[in-house]
């Protein structure tokens, strides 16, 4: 490449938790600039999942946390242009962009659910994501379902 690599941005934690993942979901959360107004939401949600599960012994943080490991894709395809031919080549994921994967797809599945708002949509997908079901788990089981497909083409990694 003939130019450098940007530099990575520094996140700055969120207020209340004191946490950059937080901050980083919250930013894929937010619409038009409206940082304060994705806060509430997603606040507003762990309040939901928290009323829920009081029996619990965790914290709605570490259930949020818990349901974004469990639809954390390892592995994902990619299109590979050989000869004419197009081949579904599964690759690894970097740990950033696999990060990344998972706060989309939760709140991809958490805005085409039904529901009332979007604190109780998203409540109901990180509940879901906990108890590994819902349209992002789903979505990861999927991805990992093609990989293993197309397992005998991992030789044209890149």
């Amino acid at each position: 490449m003939r130019k450098a690599k940007p530099k990575k941005r520094v996140i700055l934690p969120d207020p209340k938790f004191n946490d950059t993942k937080v901050s980083k979901f919250v930013n894929h959360l937010m619409y038009d600039g409206k940082k304060n107004t994705s806060y509430e939401i997603f606040y507003k949600s762990l309040d939901i999942v928290a009323g829920k599960l009081q029996n619990e012994e965790k914290s709605a943080l570490e259930v949020w946390r818990q349901a974004l490991d469990n639809i954390t894709p390892q592995v994902e395809v990619k299109s590979r242009r050989i000869g004419g031919a197009t081949f579904q080549v599964p690759t690894e994921i970097r740990p950033d962009r696999k990060e990344s994967v998972s706060m989309k797809n939760l709140i991809l599945y958490a805005r085409k659910r039904g529901g009332k708002s979007m604190a109780d949509k998203l409540a109901a997908e990180i509940m879901d994501a906990y108890n590994n079901q819902g349209g992002a788990f789903k979505r990861k089981e999927d991805m990992h379902r093609m990989a293993e497909a197309n397992r005998a083409f991992a030789h044209f990694r890149f």
